[in-house]
Formats: structure tokens, C-alpha cells, sequence
């Protein structure tokens, strides 16, 4: 009676580790890995293990500003079970990624765009063992393309961030409920220049919505939209990224 107890209270409970096969993937690519369970000092029934694919949002109202953690997708790994003190399973997963799970392999020098799995043992009447597995998910070539254009012209790449909200370009908009800001910015002092490039992946369509901000103009933030096949030529990329510097 005691031990399970203390197992509820999750002293010599079963516990969870995720093993990825890489922590590497690329927009819209699939995670897969095992999740390790080692059971405690009792008996316990373990009624799902949750795989959650989680990112940071930043949150902006009136008056302040707040982060949260944002949940992109989530998998059952598997039915209910019994796990015996000392006994071990493996339990293998596969899980694809959101379209618009954020990059964040970026050269950015404020980079806040971070994306993790987390793996849950759901017990019933005890504290639930859970597991968090930091992901490098790389921007598609030609996402990157775009990005070394835009770097080319002269900007840099200042700060990487996820919103809460919906993108909406002109013929695209997001689903998901959040997404990402790439915020590149000119070395002028006077006229500086910033571009934020938001990209959502769409099949074999990748679309990008653009927003331009000059310091001494007078328009307002612009909005370019546009979207490029994911073999995209460096001619149709040069192109869309051309718009986009024009402005």
C-alpha cells in the first residue's frame, strides 16, 4: 500500500524516455523515435502515452505581452496497458509534423522559435511521467533560398519569434492558430528597412507573406504575398524576393 502511494505521488513510479531517430527534419517531414518505459516499484495501468508536438507563442495584448506553450499535433501512441514493477516496453511512433510548425534552425541574433515533443504517461490517480525532446526542424531549400536572398540584399536576420493568430495573405491563410516571424533588418541609420517573412508549406506549394517597414515612410507597413512550388527555380525565387525589396 505504501509503495503505490508513493508511486501516485510519483516516487518509484514507471518512467518515460523518448529516444528521437533524429532531432533534425525539415518543414513538413515526419518525427519518429521509440518511447522507453520502465516500470516502477508497482503494478500501474498506463491508460495512453501522449506524444505532443509543442512550440512557445508569444502573446500580445493592450497593455502586456506573455508566452505560452501552443500544441501543433498530437498522437496516441498506443492503447492501454499494464506494466509490471522492473518491466520494460518499447513503444515505436511516427508522427507528422504540422505544416506550419515553426523553423528553427535559424542565424538569427534573437532566435525565440523552439519546438519540442512532449511524451506523457497518463496514469490514472497519479502524476503523470512525462518527457520533453527539444526538435531542430530546417527550413525547405527553397525557404532557405529565400532567406539567403534576402540576406544577400544587405539585411540581417535580427529576431525569430512565433504569434499567436492566423496569417492571411491573398491567397493563402493559416490554420493552425499561430505562426512564425522572420524579422530581417537593414543597417541604415536614418532610412532603416525591415522585412518579416512568415512561410506556410501547403503540399508541394510553399506560400510567404511579406511584411515591409520603413522608417521614414510614410504608407504605413506593406504587405507582399507569394507562392513558389517547393522546386522552385533560383529565377522565380530571385523574382518573388525582387517584390519584396522593391517596396
Amino acid at each position: 500500500m505504501l509503495n503505490k502511494l508513493k508511486a501516485s505521488l510519483g516516487i518509484g513510479a514507471a518512467k518515460v524516455d523518448t529516444v528521437l531517430d533524429s532531432i533534425e527534419v525539415f518543414q513538413g517531414g515526419e518525427l519518429s523515435g521509440t518511447v522507453n518505459i520502465v516500470g516502477g516499484d508497482v503494478e500501474q495501468q498506463i491508460d495512453a502515452i501522449n506524444i505532443v508536438l509543442n512550440t512557445e507563442v508569444k502573446v500580445e495584448t493592450e497593455d502586456s505581452t506573455s508566452y505560452e506553450n501552443f500544441s501543433l499535433g498530437r498522437i496516441q501512441a498506443v492503447d492501454a496497458f499494464v506494466i509490471q514493477p522492473g518491466e520494460t516496453k518499447q513503444v515505436p511512433f511516427r508522427m507528422l509534423l504540422n505544416d506550419e510548425t515553426p523553423v528553427t534552425a535559424l542565424n538569427a541574433l534573437k532566435n525565440q522559435s523552439h519546438v519540442w515533443v512532449e511524451t506523457t504517461l497518463d496514469i490514472d490517480f497519479a502524476i503523470d511521467p512525462k518527457d520533453r525532446d527539444f526538435v531542430v526542424v530546417k527550413p525547405l531549400p527553397v525557404v532557405a533560398k529565400v532567406i539567403e536572398a534576402i540576406e544577400a540584399s544587405g539585411m540581417s536576420m535580427v529576431k525569430a519569434d512565433v504569434e499567436k493568430g492566423f496569417l492571411n495573405g491573398n491567397t493563402f491563410a493559416s490554420r493552425s492558430g499561430c505562426y512564425q516571424e522572420i524579422e530581417f533588418r537593414s543597417g541604415g541609420f536614418v532610412n532603416t528597412k525591415e522585412i518579416e517573412l512568415s512561410f506556410i508549406v501547403e503540399g508541394q506549394v510553399i506560400h510567404c507573406l511579406a511584411e515591409v517597414d520603413r522608417s521614414m515612410s510614410f504608407r504605413g507597413d506593406q504587405y507582399i504575398s507569394f507562392s513558389l512550388p517547393v522546386n522552385a527555380s533560383d529565377s522565380d525565387i530571385s523574382n518573388a524576393v525582387s517584390r519584396v525589396l522593391s517596396v
